[in-house]
């Protein structure tokens, strides 16, 4: 028996979401993995976004880097129960429709795009204040030098994923050599009490610090929560794990390795950089807009020697961000192109190069990017952080996704529905309920973070409506497509709609069918 796509292509009816992965090659090896694991989130959040936050919040920001920590964790740890269930380069959108059907599917992948495409806003802007660093780019538009960096980046995105690897395994080389040789220098500024040049002054380093500009908390405590959305972003990228199990070799045991080895990043390369730049000079010293990497290096030593350091740690900031970008535009093709196989998104995502890019996935991503590029025209300033509070909503959202289907998940293998995690959230459902608290808590702090973080959540206003009209222009195409699937995957339901009446429906007709 054959059923009739939505190309007129005669295709049997799925019993799974196998063609989802049509076209995708397995290219991803192990090493390369565990590094987008480990560098996947050391990005502009931390490389840039943490120096305007410094300011604000003083070193009470290593305490949020902190408890976002853990709930990225938690988060990390419920992906890993899904790709264990099955792994999917549509990653939480293709869990989404398993498990909860069609229309929440359709909402958190363009959620997720809106995500990605925010990002790439953040990314090609930072690029292009990076580039600002140096004497020569200046004489050159922000405008321009992001256009130039998100050409070039997906220039690089277009190649075979084994390609996008390997660009993705030095990239993550260079920011973790970077952070630890920070860390290295610092630890030793701070044990043998060297100076550093701070508003012209010597100052010493050291917990002194502290003392000498109000504490753990200088600014308040309110300050130090409203920054929590800007802590989040930093944490973005942690689902591109989930993604790329679906392209990735051994998964079964590659996945579990690359989460853990979240803990000690978390621990050593947010939480531990943020104290170490908070005792190394005054939060005062530190700057939106500049890397406060930068700004530590530039003030040790004689002017030569720390503006040489400055320039090879800009250099390694600009790499992040160049690496995020491309990360972003590998994660939205993904996407993109599992919306489409489903009907979500435009029939022509689906469209894969020889090498299994879906590149047409990829150059929508860039075509959104370019609102970055006119923000940057005309709002150089608000470009970041307008695009980084926009990303924190897709972020939040796709988080949540991830959240209810491991939820769901747990409740199906508690019914003989699925089958029981080996590879488990610890401490679920109620972190599972603690995370989504959270989650929802970051909104709240957002709403109330005027003008910014009020108007990015006003913006819902005009977000939710342009869903549910893009949903009913969609409609019947996805529902089309939805009825060619025999209505399980494997023994799991598609549309996460009464799963057992649907298996012993499923079964029953293929009962009928052979008598």
């Amino acid at each position: 028996m054959t059923a009739q796509n939505d190309t007129g292509v005669d295709r049997a009816p799925a019993n799974d979401f196998s063609h989802e992965q049509e076209g995708y090659q397995h290219g991803l090896k192990p090493r390369q993995l565990q590094m987008i694991a480990i560098g996947g989130a050391i990005g502009t959040g931390l490389f840039l976004g943490a120096g305007g936050r410094l300011h604000s919040a003083g070193p009470a920001l290593a305490v949020v880097y902190l408890v976002a920590g853990v709930f990225a964790f938690f988060i990390l740890r419920a992906l890993g129960e899904l790709v264990l269930h099955r792994p999917s380069s549509g990653s939480f959108i293709s869990y989404a429709r398993e498990f909860f059907g069609e229309k929440f599917a359709y909402a958190a992948g363009w959620m997720y795009f809106l995500n990605w495409a925010m990002t790439s806003i953040v990314d090609t802007t930072a690029v292009a204040l990076y580039l600002h660093y140096w004497a020569g780019p200046r004489a050159v538009p922000q405008w321009a030098l992001a256009l130039a960096a998100l050409l070039v980046v997906l220039a690089a995105n277009l190649v075979a994923v084994k390609v996008f690897g390997e660009l993705e395994f030095w990239f993550a080389i260079i920011k973790v050599a970077a952070l630890v040789a920070f860390l290295v220098v610092a630890l030793i500024w701070l044990v043998f009490a060297f100076p550093v040049e701070a508003g012209g002054e010597a100052v010493r380093t050291g917990f002194g610090i502290w003392a000498d500009h109000g504490g753990l908390f200088p600014t308040g405590l309110l300050p130090a929560v409203l920054v929590v959305q800007g802590v989040v972003f930093a944490y973005a990228a942690i689902e591109l794990v989930g993604t790329a199990s679906g392209e990735t070799q051994n998964t079964e045991k590659v996945i579990p390795r690359a989460i853990n080895s979240v803990v000690l990043r978390i621990a050593v390369f947010y939480v531990g950089s943020v104290v170490l730049l908070s005792l190394l000079l005054p939060y005062t010293s530190y700057k939106d807009g500049v890397s406060p990497f930068v700004t530590f290096f530039s003030s040790i030593g004689n002017p030569q020697v720390g503006q040489v350091v400055g320039s090879i740690m800009n250099f390694v900031v600009l790499t992040a961000a160049l690496s995020s970008l491309n990360a972003g535009l590998y994660s939205t093709g993904r996407a993109l192109h599992s919306m489409g196989m489903n009907g979500s998104a435009p029939k022509w995502t689906t469209k894969m190069s020889k090498g299994g890019v879906p590149f047409a996935g990829i150059l929508l991503t860039s075509a959104f990017t370019l609102v970055g590029v006119i923000l940057n025209l005309f709002v150089p300033e608000q470009a970041f952080e307008i695009a980084l509070n926009i990303a924190s909503l897709g972020i939040i959202t796709a988080w949540g996704t991830i959240i209810l289907c491991q939820m769901k998940l747990r409740s199906w293998a508690k019914q003989g529905l699925a089958k029981e995690p080996t590879f488990k959230l610890p401490g679920a459902p109620y972190t599972s309920w603690l995370t989504l608290a959270f989650l929802a808590t970051v909104i709240v702090l957002m709403a109330i973070d005027y003008p910014i973080g009020t108007y990015t959540i006003a913006s819902l206003i005009i977000v939710i409506p342009l869903l549910i009209l893009g949903w009913f222009l969609q409609r019947d195409r996805i529902l089309r497509i939805a009825a060619l699937r025999s209505g399980v995957t494997g023994p799991y339901p598609v549309t996460g709609r009464d799963p057992a009446n649907q298996i012993r429906r499923a079964r029953d007709a293929d009962g009928d069918e052979r008598r």
